[in-house]
């Protein structure tokens, strides 16, 4: 059971879920305008991972601070204050979608603080603002300048919200409840920010990650194509990949599948057989 806890930096209370124990240090975080509870969800329990998860600033129950500070850049760096000052290195880190890319930056720039790496679900590999994100803008933009029922009522009614009914429903649900998040304000700052962002770093970068990484995605995902996923294993030495069931298709199933996917990659990397 994971207990809540609080890490300051620059004068901001974050949150911090901690398994406890004495197992592996393993922090997994969360995405764009999610919590602790989307990681809790998919995260095995383990006796010898202690999972953690920070929530990012204006997200759970994070001070949200400075909106001109939302970049995924200052959310990498509060992880690695993370786990610097809580003496965490080396770790296993990662996320899903946002908490993906911080992952992916984390390993980039400080390898000797990561020990293994998951990309679960990501929504970039290199370049900013990719055209997948660009949905998560829409609403961020919509909530700057309407009220949260005329702004949903708008983006119900545009071509994003029509194709994604379609061909990706799990994504126009999630965006759909962005419309109720509160502080409002700074949820549109999140979205319109972030969506214009990236992970900073190249492919090169990339290619040169050495630590046993694993990537995590499915179909029926416009804001997270498998196509990152199948880029980002061409990219990354030894990436091993893993195709799970979509959760638009079958949510126990997704479940069970990202549970077994780290389950098996966590215990090969105790084990020292992860590549």
């Amino acid at each position: 059971m994971s207990t809540a806890a609080t890490f300051t930096r620059d004068g901001l209370s974050l949150a911090l879920h901690d398994g406890g124990g004495s197992g592996a240090p393993f922090v997994f975080q969360h995405g764009l305008c999610g919590s602790a509870a989307q990681t809790a969800e998919v995260v095995p329990e383990l006796a010898r991972i202690r999972s953690l998860t920070l929530e990012s600033r204006g997200h759970g129950a994070s001070d949200a601070g400075d909106p001109a500070q939302f970049s995924i850049a200052t959310f990498t760096d509060d992880v690695a204050a993370l786990i610097t000052e809580r003496g965490l290195v080396p770790a296993i880190v990662g996320g899903i979608s946002m908490g993906a890319a911080i992952g992916m930056r984390l390993a980039s720039l400080h390898p000797e603080a990561v020990r293994a790496l998951v990309i679960a679900r990501p929504a970039w590999v290199t370049a900013p603002a990719p055209v997948n994100t660009r949905m998560y803008g829409e609403v961020g933009e919509l909530l700057a300048k309407h009220r949260p029922d005329e702004a949903r009522h708008l983006f119900l009614a545009s071509d994003t919200a029509r194709r994604l009914a379609v061909a990706a429903p799990d994504n126009l649900a999630s965006l759909t409840g962005f419309f109720e998040r509160t502080p409002l304000d700074v949820t549109a700052q999140l979205l319109t920010r972030i969506a214009r962002d990236g992970p900073g770093v190249t492919p090169l970068q990339l290619a040169g990650i050495a630590c046993p990484v694993l990537i995590i995605g499915h179909q029926q995902d416009l804001a997270h194509p498998f196509a990152a996923c199948q880029e980002l294993a061409q990219l990354i030495r030894h990436a091993r990949l893993v195709e799970i069931t979509p959760k638009a298709r079958d949510k126990a199933a997704y479940v069970s599948d990202f549970k077994a996917a780290l389950a098996a990659f966590l215990k090969d990397v105790l084990d020292g057989k992860a590549r």
